[in-house]
């Protein structure tokens, strides 16, 4: 019985002890509450919309216009208390809540900008500054990086020191550009800014170059490229008996539509079309581009197709033949004096024409109205007469109209599929040569490819060679330049990259 009651006091004092150690713990919890200011780190000025939060996690807020923040029923303990907003570096406070009681915490927050590290100013490298012969194509080198990891883009500023025009390149990944079409012997000046999009800009110091300004006296092949939906005349300087393969340059604005360049040795001038509203006129200018004076005016160069459509300089740079349907007509090379010099008959158009210098012959190739029925006549304007039939009866289509320079040989085209089309599309078109004292017509083998075409080819000013355009039958493909040369193999080689309608005087 002793032994029980003992048992039973003993029971009743471990109870009580552990009773009281339970009582301790519930007595340390309990609730506060968290109250703050949100300002910028730079000039204290209150921060609204912050997004408040903390760990461990409880309730998210935003501060008031005045940035102030307060999160009540705040279980007590120890907290990192997170402030977030756009544009600034995430800030983290620690709160340690107490029962009953508020704590403050307070955020200075500095902006993104502020902790991030601007790109380096950007160095130009090529051309170099001063640098003088610069080609009128020509890739633009600067060097620049940034000194984090935020990606930076480039605008290039050029100015053209004639004009004061300036183009602006934008948003720019790489730090090369290449431009194109620059005018030449012209001062260029540039400059590259760098953006991080977080940051100011910075600029480059400003360089200049200048483009080169070529001797276009020796300038002796014109051709038409297109540029941005127009086309544009190129020249270019050869040797005496070879074209050259050194760069070409514009030598009439982008911003209109010139093609079919002619020169003529003796004026220096080179004529060549334009359109000029929804006429096509005759043009003349300097073997440079300067000086473009209209030649036509009353009376267009018209006929079945533009691109077709062939004009020819006489009397020795002092006149120009020109068609419009079916008339030949003669004008003065200053726009003065146009006169009737030919009309074929009635359903027929005329749609090249060819002059040759030593004994003023004149060749044409009429058609009708599509293309077809084409010919290719002899003629003596004075006389209305005909003098030799170069081609006659076939079927396709004609083209490519030229003397040699005795006057003895005439160079042309043929579709010799026959093809007669609405789209005047051809098929396979080769390079044709009459020989007036033989009237024997030979067909050139300069190794045409299958499906391609041969167009336009022009005798060289020595009658030792060609140049033509060759080009995919599809109607689409670029169209190039080529030469060969009368020896025994007669290879053709490649001169100039989209080119067509060119001239060799």
């Amino acid at each position: 019985m002793k032994t029980l009651l003992k048992n039973i006091c003993l029971f009743t004092l471990v109870f009580s002890g552990i009773t009281a150690c339970s009582e301790d713990t519930i007595d340390v919890s309990g609730e506060g509450t968290l109250t703050g200011k949100v300002v910028t780190a730079v000039g204290n000025e209150p921060l609204e919309n912050v997004k408040i939060s903390t760990t461990p996690v409880s309730t998210t807020i935003f501060t008031d216009a005045e940035g102030n923040f307060m999160i009540d029923n705040l279980e007590v303990g120890e907290y990192s208390v997170q402030a977030e907003l756009d544009d600034f570096v995430t800030a983290f406070e620690p709160a340690n809540i107490i029962d009953g009681q508020t704590v403050n915490v307070v955020f200075e927050m500095d902006s993104v900008s502020s902790k991030n590290i601007a790109p380096k100013t950007p160095v130009l490298v090529s051309p170099a500054d001063g640098e003088e012969g610069v080609p009128t194509e020509v890739t633009l080198v600067w060097n620049a990086s940034d000194n984090d990891k935020d990606e930076v883009l480039y605008d290039l500023q050029l100015r053209n020191g004639k004009t004061n025009a300036v183009e602006v390149f934008e948003a720019l990944t790489d730090t090369t550009y290449t431009v194109t079409d620059l005018e030449m012997g012209v001062n260029y000046f540039w400059q590259v800014t760098a953006n991080d999009g977080i940051n100011e800009e910075v600029s480059s110091a400003i360089a200049g170059f200048s483009t080169v300004t070529p001797d276009f006296r020796n300038f002796r092949v014109y051709f038409t490229r297109e540029v941005d939906g127009n086309n544009v005349i190129y020249g270019a300087a050869d040797t005496e008996t070879d074209v050259s393969s050194e760069e070409a340059y514009a030598v009439t604005a982008t911003d209109k539509n010139s093609f079919r360049p002619r020169r003529d040795p003796n004026s220096g001038k080179v004529a060549f079309l334009r359109t000029v509203g929804a006429e096509t006129h005759l043009f003349t200018m300097n073997s440079d581009g300067s000086d473009v004076m209209q030649v036509t005016r009353d009376i267009p160069v018209a006929g079945f197709n533009l691109e077709e459509i062939d004009f020819a300089w006489f009397n020795n740079g002092a006149q120009l033949y020109y068609p419009n349907f079916d008339k030949l007509y003669a004008i003065n090379a200053n726009g003065t004096g146009v006169e009737l010099a030919y009309t074929v008959p009635t359903g027929k158009f005329i749609t090249k024409v060819a002059v040759n210098a030593v004994n003023e012959q004149v060749a044409i190739q009429v058609n009708d109205s599509d293309g077809y029925g084409a010919e290719i006549l002899v003629i003596d304007p004075n006389t209305d007469t005909t003098l030799e039939v170069v081609e006659s009866g076939k079927q396709g289509a004609l083209g490519g109209l030229d003397f040699s320079i005795g006057g003895t040989r005439v160079l042309y085209t043929r579709d010799i599929s026959g093809s007669e089309n609405a789209q005047y599309r051809q098929l396979d078109t080769y390079i044709f040569e009459y020989n007036m004292q033989t009237n024997v017509t030979t067909r050139l083998n300069v190794d045409k490819a299958s499906g391609t075409l041969d167009l336009n080819p022009r005798y060289s000013p020595d009658d030792g060679s060609i140049i033509f355009v060759n080009t995919s039958n599809d109607g689409i493909s670029q169209r190039n330049i080529y030469k060969v040369t009368f020896d025994a193999e007669l290879n053709r080689e490649l001169i100039f990259e989209n080119a067509f309608m060119p001239d060799w005087e």
